[in-house]
């Protein structure tokens, strides 16, 4: 099992790599970073002193490996449209991205899972039914449509929540919060139902599916003639074993969460990574772009990590597989 746990962090090294070679080709031929900086009235000399500042004269090779121990460094150069560190800008917006995919991670997966038993065991009940039927919003509506449509509705209509910004924050060292404040906690309601929205119907159908396939399992049979009552049968039993499949589409989406922010920053004013990157596109910001291209594959690496290390956890199967493989050689 160590070698399994090994050789998934060397994937994980190698994925991350790939997608520093994919930023440092972005932030290299994309556009002219001395024409960007310097702007048009520069003289020859102050363009070519620059460039060998910047290393722009060396190999692609010994460039790419000064990107990438700069990364590691969390230093990604200087932000072409303000002047300021981009590492500076990241970690300033940083907080709102994190608070804002962790409730909305929450939101996802809690209700999710929590009404995909409900209708699986109550398939046939009207409530179910219509839960069901609802959920059909979250997956044919676009992101966006979603955030216009209660923004309108919560905001507009019925002035209950604000319909952007953060809304009142406290300092905590370097990190700020909206959790220890009435209009952050109010400024982030409409923003996690619009991003987690989708991926909870997603979790929810998923687990509806997988758990009455289940369900319908010769062992859920045996059980029941033993005289085990309904909820040890449904949740000691069934809900185990449907959540193998579950724990990878959920990795995968709460991934998403953080690409999919891009959309609801921009629908709600949300001072996080996610419309600086929309910011950066609009005005060719590269140095920015490549750090957010970074830092996404990051997040998509380390949450397929933990999916595949968990599997070890929750299902024996697996683990014991690895270990009889490991005997056998």
């Amino acid at each position: 099992m160590f070698a399994t746990v090994i050789r998934r962090l060397g994937q994980s090294v190698f994925v991350l790599a790939l997608v520093a070679l994919i930023a440092f080709l972005i932030f290299r031929y994309v556009g002219d970073p001395v024409n960007n900086l310097l702007g048009q009235e520069a003289t020859v000399a102050d363009r070519a002193d620059l460039r060998e500042r910047l290393g722009l004269d060396n190999p692609w090779y010994e460039q790419y490996a000064d990107f990438v121990t700069r990364a590691l460094q969390f230093d990604f150069g200087i932000s072409y449209r303000t002047g300021l560190p981009v590492s500076d800008m990241i970690a300033t917006r940083l907080p709102a991205t994190l608070e804002l995919a962790l409730t909305s991670a929450i939101f996802a997966l809690v209700l999710g899972v929590v009404l995909g038993i409900y209708t699986a065991i109550n398939r046939n009940g009207w409530l179910a039914q219509i839960i069901l039927a609802t959920s059909l919003i979250g997956v044919s509506l676009p992101t966006f449509l979603i955030g216009i449509l209660l923004i309108w509705i919560f905001a507009v209509e019925l002035g209950w929540l604000p319909s952007f910004g953060r809304g009142d924050t406290v300092a905590l060292g370097w990190w700020s919060t909206g959790f220890l404040t009435g209009s952050g906690l109010k400024s982030l309601v409409l923003p996690t139902i619009t991003l987690g929205l989708y991926q909870m119907t997603l979790i929810m159908r998923l687990v509806r599916a997988e758990m009455l396939e289940v369900l319908r399992q010769d062992y859920i049979r045996f059980a029941r003639a033993r005289g085990l009552p309904e909820r040890v049968v449904n949740f000691g039993h069934a809900l185990k074993n449907t959540l193998v499949p579950v724990i990878t589409i959920a990795g995968l989406q709460l991934g998403l969460i953080v690409a999919f922010a891009i959309v609801t920053e921009t629908v709600f004013q949300w001072p996080g990574v996610g419309l600086m990157f929309i910011n950066a596109v609009y005005f060719v910001d590269i140095p920015v772009m490549s750090a957010y291209l970074l830092l996404v594959g990051l997040v998509f690496v380390v949450i397929n990590l933990i999916v595949d290390l968990s599997y070890l956890v929750i299902d024996p199967r697996i683990r014991d597989g690895i270990n009889r493989g490991t005997a056998v050689r």
